[in-house]
């Protein structure tokens, strides 16, 4: 597990250095540490949903950053195009939270993800946090085709540029969710599809996240 950790550090740091974040330094390699539901008690203002979520599955458990700390980048998990054998596509997301525009710290939440594909390298607001979401969902292809479901998602940030997921393109956007108003997203929960031992699997197909104050008394 140890291993595990030094290679999501050093991802990190390289994605950093590229971004090159006021709040870090390049040479700098953020410690990062993995939430889990230890936070889940955390309380939020709202959650934010699209109305496009395919049908598969169950919603999961939430996961939460830890109090003072705000969704400001992310990463996807996605198995690339399967050419004629059962695709997945967006099979996870993982938020990054940071306490301020500090990025040397920093926890990931994800709720549960499948089991196909390979993460991607972080993606980073400049500054400001996780505001609102678009998730991209192919519909239901009918019982002897291939489904997907979610395919990508985007983010947009509250210094307002907006960041896409490196996934695949089958589908269409979603509108924009309602926005965090005077927050952020501070939380995650997934609708999972589980493993289907040979059948037509499509993993992830919807998500929701949480909102949470800026300043909360």
């Amino acid at each position: 597990m140890a291993l595990c950790w030094v290679y999501w550090v050093a991802g990190l740091s390289s994605i950093q250095t590229r971004a090159t974040p006021a709040a870090l330094l390049p040479e700098e390699q953020p410690y990062v540490e993995r939430a889990g539901i230890q936070y889940s008690a955390r309380p939020y203002t709202s959650l934010l949903t699209v109305p496009n979520g395919e049908q598969f599955g169950n919603w999961t458990w939430p996961e939460m950053c830890p109090d003072k700390f705000f969704a400001v980048g992310f990463m996807v998990r996605v198995e690339s195009e399967q050419y004629g054998l059962d695709d997945t596509a967006l099979n996870g997301i993982r938020l990054i939270c940071a306490k301020d525009e500090d990025r040397s710290f920093l926890y990931t939440i994800e709720s549960h993800t499948g089991f196909f594909g390979d993460w991607s390298d972080p993606q980073y607001c400049p500054r400001g946090v996780l505001t609102s979401f678009q998730l991209r969902v192919e519909p239901h292809q009918g019982l002897f085709s291939d489904d997907t479901a979610a395919n990508n998602v985007r983010f947009r940030c509250s210094s307002n540029p907006t960041l896409a997921g490196a996934g695949l393109d089958y589908g269409e956007y979603s509108l924009w969710s309602q926005d965090c108003g005077d927050g952020g997203i501070c939380g995650i929960e997934t609708k999972m599809e589980e493993y289907q031992y040979g059948l037509d699997d499509s993993s992830l197909n919807d998500v929701r996240f949480h909102c949470c104050a800026k300043f909360q008394q």
